[in-house]
C-alpha cells in the first residue's frame, strides 16, 4: 500500500512539473533570398529554462514565406515565392524529431504565391501577383499533384498604387469545411467559394461575395471555433472588420481599426483569436510596428484594450502558444521573433525581453 502512494506521490509531482515546464515547438518560414536565412527551421523553446534550440534547417529550399501543416502533422506544405518561376513544396514531418524530408514540387501556376492551405484532399494556395487561387491534389504519402483548378480574379479597387488589379492574399477553410474563402486585397471583396471535395473538375464554385470598406484591402482572415464569424484584417487602412458567416454567405457586424496613432503608415499583416476566444489580436506593420488587442465581447464585436511595439521592424505573421500564455512575432526586416506573455484575464502582452534571432522570418506555426 505505501507502495502505491509513493508512486501516486511521484505521479503527481511529476504531472505539476511538466504543468509548470513550458515548452514549445515553432516551424519558422522565411525569405532565404536575403542572404540571411538557410530556409525552414524548427525552435524547441523552453519558457521555464529561458532556453532556444534549433532543433533543425531545412535548406535548399527557395523562398519558403509560408507555410502550412496537415491536420495529422505528417505533411508541411511552402509556397516558394519567386518571381520567375514560383513552386509548391511538400515535405513528410517528423514531429518529435523535429525533422522535414522533402518530397516533391510543383510549379505553383501563379505568380507571387503568399498563403498555403492544406485540407485531407487538397492544396490551396493565394497567388498575390497573379491575382488569383489555385487547387492541387494531396496524394497519400503527402505529395503534391499539379494543379487541378485556377480560378482568375478580375477588378480593382480605389486605391490606384496597391489595387489596380487582383491580389488574392488568402485562402482559408471554412470551420465545417465546406467553403473555401478568399481575401483580394486588390478588389476589397471576400469571396465564398463552395468546396466541393470530390470533384475532379469544379472543386471549388463561387457562392457568395462581400465587398469590403473601398480601399482598405483585406489581407488575412480567421474563423471563431464555430464559425459563424470571420475576423478579418485589411492591410491598406487597418479596419479590422467583424464578419458574419452561415450557410455560405457573409454579412458585416462590425468595423474598427488599429489606426490609433495619428499620421500612421499602416501595412496591417495578421491576426488570431486567443485560445479562449475572449481577445483578438493583430499586427500592423509600416511606419506602426505594433500589436493591437481586442476583446471579444459576447455578441462577437470588439472592443479595443492595448496596443504596444513589437521591439522589430516589419511584423508579419504571429503565433500563440497552444496554451495562450506567448506570443509569438516574427519580423522580416529585423531578423528576430519576438515573445511576449499573455495575461489570461486581461488579454495584455507584456515583453519577455527573449527573442529568436533567424533571418527574415515571416511566417510562424506550432507543431
Amino acid at each position: 500500500m505505501k507502495r502505491i502512494f509513493f508512486i501516486l506521490f511521484l505521479t503527481s509531482i511529476t504531472l505539476a512539473f511538466q504543468a509548470q515546464t513550458k515548452v514549445y515547438h515553432l516551424l519558422v518560414g522565411t525569405y532565404t533570398n536575403t542572404g540571411k536565412s538557410e530556409g525552414i527551421y524548427c525552435y524547441e523553446i523552453d519558457m521555464t529554462k529561458g532556453a532556444i534550440n534549433q532543433k533543425s534547417v531545412t535548406t535548399n529550399v527557395l523562398n519558403p514565406s509560408f507555410l502550412a501543416i496537415s491536420s495529422d502533422k505528417k505533411s508541411v506544405y511552402a509556397v516558394n515565392q519567386n518571381e520567375k518561376l514560383s513552386t509548391i513544396s511538400a515535405f513528410t514531418f517528423d514531429a518529435p524529431l523535429s525533422k522535414l524530408t522533402f518530397i516533391n514540387k510543383v510549379n505553383s501556376e501563379g505568380s507571387g504565391p503568399c498563403f498555403i492551405t492544406a485540407g485531407d484532399k487538397h492544396i490551396f494556395t493565394a497567388n498575390y501577383s497573379g491575382g488569383s487561387l489555385c487547387v492541387f491534389g494531396r496524394n497519400e504519402d503527402g505529395s503534391v499533384t499539379n494543379m487541378l483548378q485556377k480560378i482568375q480574379h478580375t477588378g480593382k479597387s480605389i486605391n490606384a498604387e496597391r489595387q489596380g488589379e487582383p491580389h488574392v492574399h488568402q485562402v482559408i477553410l471554412s470551420k465545417d469545411k465546406k467553403y473555401l474563402l478568399a481575401n483580394d486585397l486588390g478588389t476589397d471583396k471576400v469571396t465564398v467559394y463552395s468546396y466541393n471535395s470530390n470533384s475532379k473538375t469544379d472543386i471549388l464554385t463561387p457562392v457568395d461575395t462581400l465587398t469590403v470598406k473601398l480601399g482598405s484591402g483585406p489581407r488575412h482572415g480567421t474563423f471563431n471555433r464555430d464559425g459563424s464569424k470571420e475576423y478579418l484584417v485589411q492591410e491598406i487602412d487597418g479596419t479590422v472588420s467583424v464578419l458574419g458567416f452561415a450557410k455560405g454567405k457573409l454579412s458585416l457586424i462590425q468595423e474598427t481599426t488599429v489606426d490609433r496613432k495619428p499620421g500612421t503608415v499602416n501595412r496591417a499583416a495578421d491576426i488570431h483569436l486567443s485560445p479562449d476566444e475572449k481577445f483578438l489580436y493583430v499586427t500592423n506593420r509600416g511606419t506602426a510596428n505594433d500589436i493591437t488587442c481586442f476583446s471579444v465581447e459576447n455578441d462577437g464585436k470588439l472592443e479595443f484594450k492595448q496596443q504596444i511595439a513589437t521591439s522589430g521592424d516589419g511584423p508579419r505573421n504571429f503565433a500563440i502558444s497552444p496554451d495562450g500564455k506567448y506570443v509569438f512575432v516574427a519580423h522580416q526586416f529585423t531578423d528576430n521573433i519576438t515573445i511576449f506573455s499573455r495575461e489570461s484575464k486581461t488579454g495584455f502582452l507584456t515583453n519577455t525581453g527573449k527573442q529568436i534571432k533567424v533571418g527574415a522570418p515571416v511566417c510562424l506555426v506550432f507543431y
